[in-house]
């Protein structure tokens, strides 16, 4: 004997799927509205700060092909710094196995970019946004950041960014294609989702702080 669902039983499967989808709008539509003006495409129009945080991302996509996302955002970081838009950058990632270490491979990144050493710091801890953001703050001292990241990134890091305690500001990347870029900004309209409830439901917190960090912000050297 098959089984009928109740008439009863399709209409609160129906408010579900409909709330959730609302969920999903709404909080997509709060972020992507909330943060457009903090938002810069143009690095002309970029006010100057101290220092920039670069977002980690897999230096790789797969075994054979660079990550277009870890390239943009280096090429970006390090454009920033030779124009002297800011002092210092500041590359958290994720080198939670070592196997794996974001932070690293985006300092090399940057020194064959033409970045000194001296001007990069490495955030190991940055397993996420919500980490690289409050870490900034409480490990680093930062509390005006540039964060360098793609444009479908910034809207959640800049919300997160604000929950923080940072007067933050966002450069975007290079521009991806859709065609290569699509399963991710997709489930970028979840991530915005959680980290809505990050913030304002679960309270959700780093990973791992650690003891304080100083930058060293020494002043540029015209070139």
């Amino acid at each position: 004997m098959k089984f009928k669902p109740s008439r009863r039983i399709i209409r609160i499967t129906l408010w579900i799927v409909l709330g959730l989808i609302l969920i999903v709008a709404g909080s997509n539509a709060w972020l992507l509205s909330s943060n457009r003006g903090q938002i810069y495409y143009d690095s002309a129009a970029l006010p100057s700060r101290d220092v920039a945080l670069v977002l980690g991302t897999a230096p790789r996509a797969g075994a054979k092909f660079k990550n277009p996302f870890f390239e943009g955002r280096m090429a970006t970081a390090a454009q920033l710094w030779r124009d002297g838009k800011v002092k210092h950058l500041l590359v958290s990632g994720d080198n939670s196995r070592r196997d794996y270490d974001e932070p690293s491979a985006m300092r090399d990144a940057l020194i064959s970019r033409g970045v000194p050493a001296g001007a990069i710091t490495l955030d190991y801890a940055g397993f996420r946004t919500l980490d690289s953001l409050v870490r900034a703050r409480e490990i680093f001292g930062v509390n005006a950041p540039i964060v360098v990241t793609d444009d479908w990134h910034q809207p959640r890091t800049l919300f997160l960014a604000r929950a923080a305690g940072l007067d933050a500001v966002g450069m975007c990347s290079a521009d991806v294609p859709w065609g290569i870029s699509r399963k991710t900004r997709i489930r970028e309209w979840l991530s915005r989702v959680k980290a809505v409830a990050d913030v304002h439901v679960l309270r959700t917190k780093p990973k791992f702080l650690g003891d304080r960090v100083t930058l060293p912000l020494a002043p540029r050297v015209a070139r």
